[in-house]
C-alpha cells in the first residue's frame, strides 16, 4: 500500500513540475472553445402536438355495410409521405429555402438535411410512428424562428389534408374501376343469356327436366313401364276371376234371398259404422254418409216388404244385386285393362325414344351444363360487383358526412421567441473540463518524457545503478518566499480561469 501511495505521489510531484505549461494549455483551449461556443448560431425549435381520434361513431353503424380501413395504417402511410422527397421539395419552395441554394446538389443536400432534422413522434415514443397512441408530435429545429414555424405548419396541414383526402380519393378510384367491371360483366351476362336461350330453342325435346337428366329420365320411364306391365297383368287376372265368378251367379233372386242379402249388407254397414264411431264423432262426413246408406237400405227393405210380388208364382223375385255389382266390377276391370294397355304402349314409345337418343341427349345436357355454369359464374360476379359498388357508394357518403379520422390540434405551432439551442452552459462546462483534462494530460506526458525521482528506491529502479546515498535540498528563506509567490500566482491564474468560466456562462445566458 505504501509503495502504491509513493507511486501516486511521484506522478503528482512530476506533473507539478510542468504546471505552468499545463495551465497555459488549459487557458488556450478554454478560451478557444468558449469563443467557438459563444459564436455558435442560435437554434430555434417549433413543434405541433395533435390528437388523432379514430373512434368515429360511423364505424359501428356502418359495420358490415361499408368496407373498413385501418386508420393507423393510413396515418403511418401519411407519415412516410410527409418525409418523401416531393413533399420536402414543396416545403422548401413554400418556405423560400430554395432561394438559398444555387445548384441541384445543394438542393439535394437540403432535402437530406430536412429529412434528418424533422422529427415525427407518436405517443411520446422515441420511435417514429411506431406507437398506437393517439397523440403525435411534429417538430423541427433550425437557425431561423420564422422558418421552423412555417416548416411545421406546412407539415401539419399536409398531414391533415392528406389523411382526410386519401380515403375519399381511393373510394372514387374504386368506384370508377367497379363501374368499368360492371359494364363489362353486364355485356358478358347478356351474351351468356342469349347463347343459353338459343341453345334451348335449338334443342327442344332433348333438354333435361326439373327431375333430372337423361339417365334419370330413362330410369324413371323404365320403372314406370315395368310398373304398368305389372299392373296390367294384375288387372287382366282380376278380370278373368270376375268372369269366372259372374258365370256362377244367378242374375235373378227370390224375395227371401233378396231380403237376406239386404240384411247382410245392413249388418256389415252397421259394423263399419260402429268402427268409425270409435274414431270419429257423429259430425264426421264418413259417419254421416254411412248412416245415410244404412237408412236407404232399411227404407228400401220396408218398401219391398209391403209391395206386391212381381210374378204370380207365389214367391217374389228380384234381380241379384251381387250379380249386378260383379257386372259393374267386370266393366271397370275391362276399362282398367284397356287404360293400362294404352299407358304401356305410351311408356314403351317413350323408352324407345330415349334409347334411340342415347348419343344425342347426353351431349346436349353436357353443353347445357357448361352454358349454365358459365352463366352462373358471370351472374355471381356481376351481383358481387354491384354489391361492392353499393358499399363503395355508402363509404363515400359516410366520408362526406363524417370522416373515420378527426384531428384535434392540442399545441399549434408558434414562432419561437427564445432559442432552444445550443445548450451553451453545458458546452462551456464541457470545454472547461476538456481544457483542464488536456492541461493535466500535457503535464503527465512531459513527466513521462522527462521523469524525476523523489526517493532512493525510484532512483535505483530508474537508473539500474546502485545508489550510495542522498543529499537533501536546503531551501533558504528567499527560495521559500519565491515558491510561495509562484504557488500564489498559479492559484490566482487557476481561479481567474474559473472566473472567466463563470463570466462566460453569464454572458451566454443573457445573450
Amino acid at each position: 500500500m505504501n509503495e502504491q501511495l509513493t507511486e501516486i505521489y511521484s506522478y503528482l510531484h512530476g506533473m507539478w513540475r510542468y504546471r505552468w505549461p499545463a495551465l497555459l494549455v488549459a487557458w488556450s483551449l478554454a478560451l478557444i472553445g468558449w469563443i467557438y461556443v459563444i459564436a455558435m448560431p442560435n437554434q430555434y425549435n417549433a413543434k405541433a402536438v395533435i390528437y388523432i381520434d379514430t373512434s368515429s361513431i360511423m364505424k359501428p353503424l356502418l359495420k358490415g355495410l361499408a368496407p373498413e380501413t385501418d386508420s393507423f395504417d393510413e396515418i403511418k402511410v401519411m407519415s412516410r409521405v410527409l418525409l418523401s422527397r416531393d413533399n420536402l421539395l414543396s416545403v422548401i419552395r413554400e418556405t423560400d429555402m430554395d432561394l438559398e441554394v444555387d445548384s441541384p446538389e445543394a438542393r439535394e443536400k437540403l432535402v437530406e438535411h430536412l429529412a434528418r432534422t424533422i422529427e415525427l413522434k407518436g405517443g411520446g415514443s422515441e420511435n417514429k410512428w411506431e406507437s398506437r397512441s393517439n397523440i403525435y408530435e411534429i417538430s423541427y429545429q433550425a437557425t431561423s424562428a420564422e422558418r421552423v414555424y412555417h416548416v411545421v405548419s406546412k407539415l401539419l396541414n399536409t398531414m391533415i389534408e392528406g389523411t382526410l383526402n386519401s380515403t375519399r380519393t381511393d373510394t372514387i378510384t374504386v368506384q370508377k374501376f367497379l363501374d368499368t367491371q360492371i359494364t363489362e360483366h353486364e355485356q358478358r351476362l347478356t351474351q351468356a343469356e342469349q347463347q343459353l336461350a338459343e341453345f334451348k330453342k335449338a334443342n327442344i325435346g332433348y333438354m333435361p327436366d326439373e327431375k333430372g337428366g337423361y339417365y334419370a329420365r330413362l330410369q324413371r320411364k323404365q320403372e314406370a313401364l315395368e310398373s304398368t306391365r305389372s299392373a296390367l297383368r294384375l288387372a287382366e287376372r282380376r278380370r278373368t276371376e270376375l268372369n269366372k265368378q259372374l258365370k256362377g251367379e244367378n242374375p235373378i233372386l227370390d224375395r227371401e234371398n233378396y231380403e237376406s242379402s239386404t240384411a247382410i249388407k245392413i249388418h256389415q254397414y252397421q259394423e263399419q259404422l260402429n268402427s268409425l264411431l270409435n274414431k270419429f264423432t257423429e259430425q264426421h262426413p264418413d259417419v254421416q254418409a254411412l248412416r245415410s246408406v244404412i237408412t236407404d237400405l232399411e227404407t228400401n227393405k220396408n218398401i219391398e216388404g209391403s209391395a206386391e210380388p212381381v210374378s204370380g208364382t207365389g214367391d217374389s223375385t228380384e234381380f241379384n244385386p251381387v250379380y249386378q255389382e260383379m257386372r259393374a266390377e267386370l266393366s271397370k276391370a275391362g276399362v282398367e285393362v284397356e287404360t293400362l294397355k294404352i299407358q304401356l304402349a305410351d311408356y314403351e314409345r317413350q323408352v324407345k325414344k330415349l334409347t334411340d337418343s342415347i348419343d344425342v341427349i347426353p351431349e346436349v345436357e353436357a353443353k347445357l351444363s357448361k352454358l349454365n355454369r358459365d352463366y352462373e359464374v358471370t351472374h355471381e360476379r356481376y351481383l358481387d360487383l354491384v354489391e361492392r359498388k353499393e358499399s363503395a357508394k355508402l363509404a363515400q357518403s359516410a366520408d362526406q358526412s363524417a370522416s373515420d379520422v378527426s384531428f384535434r390540434v392540442i399545441e399549434p405551432p408558434i414562432v419561437p421567441i427564445r432559442a432552444s439551442g445550443p445548450k451553451r452552459v453545458l458546452l462551456i462546462t464541457v470545454v472547461l473540463l476538456a481544457a483542464l483534462a488536456a492541461g493535466m494530460g500535457w503535464s503527465f506526458l512531459q513527466y513521462q518524457l522527462q521523469p524525476t525521482y523523489i526517493n532512493l528506491h525510484q532512483t535505483r529502479l530508474g537508473t539500474g545503478l546502485p545508489v550510495l546515498g542522498s543529499v537533501s535540498l536546503y531551501l533558504t528563506p528567499e527560495h521559500k518566499k519565491n515558491r510561495k509567490k509562484q504557488l500564489a500566482t498559479f492559484l490566482s491564474a487557476t481561479i481567474l480561469l474559473l472566473f472567466v468560466y463563470s463570466g462566460t456562462i453569464l454572458y451566454s445566458i443573457s445573450a
